[in-house]
């Protein structure tokens, strides 16, 4: 028989598990699966503000896609297009005239991007963090602004450098918080100009909550912690303009700030407004419980999808509630999805995907967190080590966990790194002076 091709647009949780899984699962000779995606690794974000507070370094916090998908076809580009009913999808490799790639099933994986708001000067001022690059630049960035405070003696300029604004109160937004002001504190040891208390953290949050995966009383519990290290949080509160870097919040407070970080949530990628593919009202693909992509009434026979940008019944609560777009999710549809093409492929029936959601934990820091597992409330150092174990657990491939592993230890016995490495995000800026023309001499 003809081996099926599986096409896999995006290489994040869903698209590497789901194709790793398929590799292994389904001969050559039953199946044929190819990865489209421009990076050529997968990013597991849980590790990206550890990887930004220089933790672990940021090359262990990706997995090579060609290293783990060896038994796949790894094609470094972007689908712009997906045209279901003739099965085909049109890819822009990162060099060369595009592509069609025609399939027999296609898992739609492309995740998520920021999701933002039209405020003035955000576009311009700034910072997103769900990207390693993002992650790096933001570490740099923090370190970079110690570096011109100590450097000035003018109190505004370093009162405005010293200001760090990161809107948004989920998982994404304090972990990033707690981390980043965790090393800059830690760096402080070598700026005598400086102290902690001229340095100003800021949350700005728009609901009275933070961390909304977790009971009340724990998210409490982390805003007592944050403001124990004189953190300024702002609940109920938007951001309405950071022009010039002059934000401006709605409780009426203005103040100039040197980083402002958005992690004020996620929403699907675009991609999806170019497939002819149903959405439901949020622009999410609508999926059944087999992880198929549904129509009204009608399952769409080849198309499969999971993780941030579909809607997934979750059968572990009432009707209507649908699974929360988390790596623990993703990771488990994605296995769930896997088995379900191999057993169509084969001519069996697929399986619900039903999976109780069993808490969240996060990283407030070096030997600090929160968490609430099975009902359990954990917190401090508890929690961090659980933080840290589960997600080391969950990072793909031996090569990647012994990586990590080996930074934690190094880290108990070596103090970590804290100098800014700028040159990276404009690495031809010292030679392109250099090899400027020289202007002819006059007379």
């Amino acid at each position: 028989m003809n081996p099926k091709r599986i096409l896999v647009v995006g290489a994040g949780h869903v698209g590497l598990y789901a194709a790793l899984r398929l590799s292994k699962k389904l001969s050559s000779l039953e199946a044929e699966v190819i990865v489209v995606d421009p990076q050529p690794h997968m990013t597991y974000q849980p590790f990206l503000p550890e990887a930004s507070a220089g933790n672990i370094s940021p090359r262990h916090s990706v997995v090579p896609l060609r290293r783990e998908l060896r038994r796949c076809t790894v094609v470094a580009g972007a689908v712009t297009r997906i045209e279901h009913a003739r099965k085909v999808a049109t890819v822009q490799p990162i060099a060369g005239p595009t592509r069609e790639i025609a399939y027999d099933h296609v898992i739609v994986a492309p995740g998520s991007v920021s999701r933002t708001l039209p405020i003035p000067g955000l576009h311009e001022n700034g910072i997103g963090f769900k990207t390693i690059g993002e992650a790096i630049y933001l570490r740099n960035h923090v370190l970079a602004r110690l570096d011109l405070a100590a450097a000035t003696s003018d109190p505004d300029v370093r009162r405005r450098e010293l200001t760090f604004v990161f809107v948004g109160g989920g998982y994404a937004g304090i972990e990033a918080l707690a981390e980043m002001e965790d090393m800059a504190r830690d760096a402080l040891r070598y700026y005598p100009e400086l102290k902690p208390e001229d340095m100003r953290w800021v949350l700005v949050e728009a609901t009275q909550r933070v961390l909304p995966e977790v009971d009340r009383d724990m998210g409490a519990y982390t805003v007592q912690q944050l403001l124990k290290r004189n953190m300024d949080i702002r609940l109920d509160t938007r951001l309405e303009s950071c022009v010039d870097g002059i934000v401006k919040l709605s409780d009426g407070d203005s103040f100039p700030a040197g980083t402002i970080v958005w992690t004020a949530g996620v929403k699907p990628s675009p991609l999806l407004a170019k497939t002819d593919l149903p959405r439901g009202e949020r622009g999410h693909l609508t999926c059944v419980p087999t992880l198929q992509l549904v129509d009204g009434d009608k399952v769409v026979e080849g198309a499969w999808s999971a993780g941030d940008c579909a809607a997934v019944p979750d059968l572990t609560k009432p009707p209507g509630a649908y699974c929360s777009p988390s790596a623990q999710h993703a990771v488990r549809q994605a296995a769930r999805m896997a088995d379900n093409i191999a057993n169509v492929i084969r001519g069996r029936e697929p399986v619900d995907y039903k999976h109780k959601h069993v808490g969240s934990v996060a990283s407030l820091g070096l030997h600090k967190g929160v968490g609430q597992v099975y009902g359990i409330k954990v917190k401090g150092w508890p929690a961090w080590f659980m933080h840290r174990t589960y997600h080391m657990s969950r990072i793909p491939s031996f090569n990647r966990k012994v990586r990590v592993v080996v930074d934690w230890t190094l880290a108990f016995f070596l103090k970590r790194e804290a100098v800014a490495l700028g040159q990276l995000h404009e690495p031809r800026e010292e030679f392109l002076e250099a090899s400027a023309p020289v202007p002819a001499r006059q007379g």
